[in-house]
């Protein structure tokens, strides 16, 4: 359907060496997008790169660390510069690579994930914004995570970046509304990608994790593709400010 076509588009995408960010970058160009790619590791987004250039659309490899704001202003500047404007970004670079409760969680671990998770996607929309501002148009998808709606014991840090993201994607929507650029968040639920092995790949497939989703197993990266997709796309250009919940029904039976 031509609503969802993102032919003569440009998007930005962060994370985008492996998992959902991945998935989601070779979705747009899939569609029609070219695409630049951020993420620290040069090889594996060269891999991605070669993905998107098989399907004829062009990709730029922006390797960076996306903690730090002068890295990420830097890319998004490059990105601007290669692909000429931009129309979508994807803020997906995150994850944790600990489970604690609250109460046991180092002050330090704390400000890692939301660095990792939070700031980030400020750095990004504070280097891209202007732009897309002055365009007059885009649209800035913000990947969070069922983490951020409900509570989320063992993983309390990776919940309040998602909470905070949720909290900017609403503000940015209010902010650049007028201006024709909007800003949703995108929530997947338990979704097996190589940051979360550990919890999937397990004798019974993770299934005591997923063990109050309805649907009754995780999810896979490519499911974020097709909501990726719509949010990029003219087929969601009265949406803003919302957050799209791919999670199997999991809150839905909290």
């Amino acid at each position: 359907m031509s609503i969802f076509d993102l032919t003569g588009r440009r998007a930005f995408v962060t994370g985008a060496s492996r998992g959902i960010g991945r998935v989601i970058a070779v979705a747009l160009a899939s569609a029609g997008a070219d695409v630049a790619l951020a993420a620290r590791s040069e090889d594996a987004l060269a891999e991605t790169a070669a993905e998107i250039g098989a399907l004829g659309r062009k990709a730029f490899v922006l390797p960076l660390d996306v903690t730090r704001q002068a890295d990420v202003t830097a890319a998004v500047d490059e990105a601007i510069k290669l692909l000429g404007h931009v129309d979508v970004v994807v803020n997906n670079a995150g994850g944790s690579n600990f489970i604690a409760s609250l109460a046991d969680t180092r002050i330090s671990g704390w400000e890692k994930v939301l660095r990792l998770n939070l700031d980030s996607a400020l750095y990004v929309c504070q280097a891209v914004g202007p732009h897309m501002v002055a365009r007059g148009s885009g649209s800035v998808i913000n990947v969070a995570s069922v983490a951020g709606l409900a509570g989320a014991p063992g993983m309390g840090s990776y919940g309040a970046a998602k909470a905070g993201l949720i909290s900017v994607t609403k503000t940015l929507a209010v902010e650049w509304g007028p201006a024709g650029v909007r800003v949703n968040a995108l929530c997947p639920g338990w979704t097996a990608t190589d940051l979360n092995r550990l919890l999937w790949d397990t004798p019974d497939g993770g299934k005591a994790v997923v063990a109050t989703v309805p649907m009754g197993r995780w999810a896979q990266a490519a499911e974020m593709a097709g909501p990726a997709v719509f949010l990029a796309s003219d087929a969601s250009s009265y949406m803003t400010g919302q957050v799209l919940v791919v999670d199997g029904g999991q809150l839905a039976s909290a």
